[in-house]
């Protein structure tokens, strides 16, 4: 199913929502050129996020993290040169060394609140914070007053 944002139901009844019809344009366009690589997980936990990418053989200096309009990038470069050395020749590689960037949008609520790299994991942690205007409550129905006449 297609939606079309420039439907009359979209302008007329639903207000406020012109930022998130942007983002689900892009999700769209970037769904086609994502990639598997590396492999994460997302973890919730209440309103904390984690991302976890696994990034063997990496270290932080390697490893770009980038939030830009909503955007959350991680990115690697590629190795910068090959080090021939023929008492140290890789016989087989196991260990993918190829570049990658990994993109996450992410909710105007959502926050950044550090990034951690233990073991080969690479733990970006997020936080849903949610203002007290938009955290639920309860109307009161007020009676009206009779004019008596």
């Amino acid at each position: 199913m297609i939606l079309n944002f420039t439907d009359p139901f979209f302008t007329t009844r639903v207000l406020g929502f012109e930022p998130l019809f942007d983002r689900l344009q892009r999700l769209s366009e970037s769904s086609d050129r994502s990639s598997s690589y590396p492999p994460y997980n997302i973890r919730k936990d209440g309103n904390h996020f984690a991302i976890e990418i696994a990034v063997a053989g990496l270290t932080k200096k390697d490893i770009d993290i980038e939030l830009a309009d909503g955007v959350l990038s991680v990115s690697y470069d590629g190795p910068s040169t090959e080090v021939v050395n023929d008492k140290n020749e890789v016989v087989y590689q196991g260990i993918a060394q190829r570049a990658f960037k990994q993109q996450f949008t992410l909710s105007n609520d959502v926050v950044v609140q550090g990034a951690d790299l233990i073991n080969g994991l690479l733990t970006i942690n997020l936080e849903k914070i949610i203002p007290d205007e938009k955290k639920p409550r309860t109307i009161e129905i007020k009676t009206p007053k009779r004019i008596s006449g």
